[in-house]
Order: structure tokens, then C-alpha cells, then sequence
């Protein structure tokens, strides 16, 4: 799950330079047909093994997306072929500005930690139960943060209304994309207990997403 988690917030890097509309007032970047998966697999991670453990995969991508980055900007350094005709498309799909990456890295680290923190505190509150809701729930809350950290900062300057309406579409997107996998993650969630027989419940530990110890 963890190699995954890393896959899908790569892949969506490449992804977001594609961009597509549904109706006349929703623009969505091609990145929303892979990053909620890892918004899914988060609330698996936090709800079988804990927040600490989310926590731990989310440093692991937040690494992997510098490491990423750094390698793409390697890349587009090298001098290209005297045959080779493809620079400009290469530099469309892997050149980031430094705002861009920076509100990418904002908006994923607070996103994904409220997404587990919500998740975690939901089900010590709930004493395990309504699995379904939990995972909406903290998924919208973490969609919205991302949303409201990545949009305003990459596309400062701006109308508010524009704003607020790429907003409005990304995190509705996101969370109808989570209600209609979220039986295919209630059926994970299931056997990945059954199978580690773990079930973990974060009683007494640290929220502290920059503390690395488990409690």
C-alpha cells in the first residue's frame, strides 16, 4: 500500500498538466482520476495500523515527490540529441515551477495528515464503528485542505469566484470518486484485518506529524 501511496502522488504530478472539463463551470486537472486513491489508501493504513503509521508512509511520499522533482529538473538539464524533436513536449509534461511544486508539497503533507489525524480520532470516538462515514468524512476534510492550500497559491490573481468554483469541483470530484470505491475499500479494510489481525486504535498517542516514534 505504501508503494502505491507513492505511485499515485507521482503519477499525479504528470498528470495535472492535463487538463479537462466535465460541464461548462467544471474544469478538473487529469490528476483526479489517480490522487484520490491515495486519499483511499490512507484511510486504510490510519484505520488498520494507526496514525503513526500514516504518518510514516506520507514522510515516505513527501520524499519520493522531492526526489522526483529533483531527477525531472537532472533531466531537463541534459542537452537533448541533434535528432531528438521532443524537448518542448518533455519540458510541458516534467517542468514544474517552484510554485507549483511548493503548493504541491503544502497541500499534499496537510491534507493527507488531517485526512489520518480525522480518520484516527473518528474511530477511538466511535469505537470502530461506521467505517464508511469515517473514511467520507476525514477524506473530505482532507480534500478540502489540499484544495484550499493548492489552488489559491498556484493560481493567485485569480476572480474568487473562479477560484472557489475549481475548488468546489476538485473536492466533489474527489469525495464522489471515495463513495463509489468505498466498497472495494470497506472489503480491503475487512481482510487486511482478518489477514494481519490487527485492528489498531490510537489511544494516548502524539498527533505530532514531525514526531516519528509510534506513540
Amino acid at each position: 500500500m505504501a508503494v502505491l501511496f507513492n505511485v499515485c502522488l507521482i503519477a499525479s504530478n504528470l498528470f495535472a498538466g492535463k487538463i479537462f472539463q466535465l460541464w461548462d463551470w467544471c474544469v478538473l486537472p487529469g490528476a483526479v482520476i489517480i490522487f484520490p486513491i491515495s486519499y483511499i489508501l490512507n484511510d486504510c493504513i490510519s484505520e488498520v495500523y494507526g496514525f503513526r503509521k500514516a504518518n510514516l508512509v506520507i514522510w515516505t511520499g513527501f520524499a519520493m515527490n522531492i526526489f522526483f522533482v529533483l531527477m525531472a529538473y537532472l533531466v531537463l538539464l541534459l542537452p537533448g540529441a541533434p535528432f531528438w524533436e521532443g524537448q518542448q513536449a518533455f519540458e510541458t509534461v516534467f517542468a514544474s515551477t517552484p510554485r507549483v511544486v511548493l503548493a504541491s508539497m503544502a497541500a499534499f503533507f496537510a491534507g493527507s495528515n488531517l485526512n489520518a489525524l480525522v480518520m484516527s480520532k473518528m474511530k477511538v470516538s466511535s469505537e470502530g464503528r461506521r467505517f464508511g462515514l469515517r473514511a467520507v468524512l476525514s477524506s473530505l476534510v482532507g480534500e478540502m485542505a489540499d484544495s484550499l492550500i493548492f489552488i489559491p497559491i498556484v493560481f493567485w490573481g485569480s476572480p474568487a469566484k473562479v477560484l472557489l468554483t475549481m475548488m468546489a469541483c476538485q473536492v466533489s470530484a474527489k469525495v464522489l470518486y471515495e463513495l463509489a470505491i468505498l466498497p472495494v475499500t470497506s472489503l480491503l479494510v475487512h481482510r487486511l484485518k482478518a489477514s494481519e489481525g490487527i485492528d489498531t486504535f490510537d489511544r494516548g498517542i502524539s498527533y505530532n506529524p514531525f514526531k516519528f516514534k509510534d506513540n
